[in-house]
């Protein structure tokens, strides 16, 4: 996604559905819906021009054939965080939920937010394709963590014959999901670029590199700053009035955080300077868990920087 800079007259919030998408147009105040097909989405994106704003949610994917049509036409457009969105809708009381609130409610945050907001562009299908395998195979790792739990639990060596065969169905797909994954990094020579970037860090292995270029395709366009909170690493502050209190993580790409920890087991061992930051954190009382995820956070802006690095290599 790149700034948004352009000032928009007009501006459009489209709830969108996996049959209907209602449309909130400011311009007329006024509600209405199109079919969610292609010849309806052309239609309705050719009759718009650079001067509006679409405003959608991320709502599974389902939204992307509406951004592809926009994109098609060049009409700009922001996909927003539904968080974000939910709570610039409490900010106003209001309660009740329907699609028409829903696409006035997006129009409004368009409006209020219009000029800070970054525009969607074209992806990189194998980028797309391998954050999908990324996140199923997290998903898959989870799962199967959760049964190896289960198996272990007292009074499970009864289930032993439905449980194991459940643990080797997942190993047998995550080794499948894998392979996938290495297919997919040999066939794009930038991504490839990127890993090996990557994997020259040290802890870092080829499955956390993956798991960053996959997640954070912010890596090496974002300030450090940026890229820790993307990363769900930037200690957010809580202060009030004489109280200071204790700074502490959330947010950002869930999904990196399992990857990224056993990276900085690994760094705060091995990586000549993360072993003596961590050292030193430890010495001045941090929580090992505190300290590790100031390792954890210490990778992602390393990474970022030589990413960015390589990207100006790559355009001299």
């Amino acid at each position: 996604m790149v700034p948004s800079v352009t000032p928009f007259t007009r501006i459009l919030g489209c709830d969108v559905g996996d049959a209907m998408i209602v449309v909130h147009d400011t311009a007329s105040s006024s509600i209405r819906k199109i079919p969610h097909h292609p010849g309806a989405l052309a239609a309705f994106a050719a009759d718009l021009d650079q001067t509006c704003l679409v405003v959608c949610e991320a709502t599974g994917g389902y939204e992307l054939d509406l951004l592809a049509a926009l994109l098609a036409a060049g009409v700009p457009a922001h996909r927003a965080d539904a968080r974000k969105v939910k709570a610039f809708i409490r900010s106003f009381g209001t309660l009740g939920k329907t699609d028409d609130l829903d696409a006035r409610a997006l129009a409004r945050y368009g409006q209020d937010r219009g000029g800070q907001l970054t525009l969607w562009r074209a992806r990189d299908e194998q980028r797309v394709k391998l954050q999908a395998l990324v996140l199923l195979r997290q998903d898959l790792v989870d799962d199967r963590h959760a049964y190896k739990n289960r198996r272990k639990a007292p009074g499970a060596a009864a289930l032993a014959g439905i449980i194991d065969p459940i643990i080797e169905a997942f190993s047998t797909q995550i080794e499948t999901l894998e392979k996938q994954i290495e297919e997919v990094v040999a066939s794009c020579e930038a991504v490839a670029r990127s890993v090996t970037t990557l994997t020259g860090i040290c802890g870092v292995g080829f499955t956390t590199a993956v798991s960053l270029i996959a997640l954070l395709p912010e890596l090496g366009h974002a300030s450090k700053k940026q890229i820790a909170a993307l990363a769900g690493l930037a200690p957010h502050p809580d202060q009030s009035g004489a109280a200071d209190r204790y700074r502490r993580t959330r947010g950002g790409r869930q999904h990196l955080k399992p990857t990224l920890f056993m990276a900085a087991m690994a760094a705060a061992r091995h990586h000549p300077t993360l072993k003596i930051f961590f050292k030193r954190l430890i010495e001045k009382g941090k929580k090992r868990l505190v300290a590790l995820t100031a390792v954890m956070r210490k990778i992602v802006v390393i990474a970022n920087a030589q990413i960015k690095t390589e990207n100006r290599r790559q355009l001299s």
